[in-house]
């Protein structure tokens, strides 16, 4: 009877442990769906409903030059001159994460693109970072570094070191577009700007969508 009972209650609890996990999974999700970008209108763009055609299962997301359909090609990244440098930001607990120009593998930095401004510059800096579910992010993993990007607000600040010199961005702006709105990566040389981007909804690929935090240099004191 005692067997019987201590195996009766371990069901239950191994069925709720079960929900626990799924909702886990699937709340983030739908909350972003849902809330977090749609819920800040004065920094959000919207976003066309169309639909991008193609199979999810079989593109490696870890390779920045798959981000963006008619973008750069795997070749465009590894000829770029190669160099190294760093990325904080305060409100995220991420803390100088290296950032390559020259290379491709978001599993082992975040990867700036091909042609775009580099930090301090007149142009756009856009730089690609891969995201997984929330409830895994780990702001030193360069899987998940990106994953917490939506809880960014405006006025947020973005700080880079390139090259001996520290830049401060602010968040100006966020929305989302779809792997074919290349124009995102134009350059717009009127300022220094900060493109940071990473997949949408974090962890779910079905309907891929790129969430774009756009940033403005903060001029030095007597500049």
């Amino acid at each position: 009877m005692k067997r019987a009972i201590l195996l009766k209650i371990s069901a239950i609890v191994s069925g709720i442990s079960g929900i626990i996990i799924l909702a886990g999974v699937l709340a983030p999700i739908l909350f972003y769906e849902a809330s977090p970008i749609k819920g800040n209108p004065d920094i959000v763009s919207p976003l066309p409903e169309k639909e991008v055609k193609g199979s999810v299962g079989e593109i490696d997301y870890t390779k920045a030059s798959n981000w963006f359909v008619g973008g750069a090609r795997s070749e465009d990244f590894s000829n770029e001159k190669i160099d190294f440098y760093t990325l904080s930001i305060p409100k995220l607990k991420i803390e100088n994460a290296t950032v390559a120009i020259g290379g491709e593998d978001l599993s082992k930095s975040l990867i700036q693109y091909p042609g775009t401004a580099t930090p301090g510059k007149r142009g756009n800096a856009v730089i690609f970072g891969h995201s997984i579910l929330p409830i895994f992010y780990n702001p030193k993993d360069y899987l998940a570094i990106f994953s917490t990007l939506p809880t960014l607000k405006k006025g947020d600040e973005i700080l880079v070191s390139y090259d001996g010199v520290s830049y401060k961005y602010l968040v100006e702006d966020m929305f989302e577009v779809l792997p074919t709105d290349i124009e995102v990566l134009e350059q717009n040389t009127s300022d220094s700007f900060l493109s940071l981007i990473t997949c949408v909804p974090p962890g779910d690929p079905r309907k891929p969508r790129r969430l774009v935090v756009r940033a403005r240099i903060v001029p030095p004191q007597g500049g």
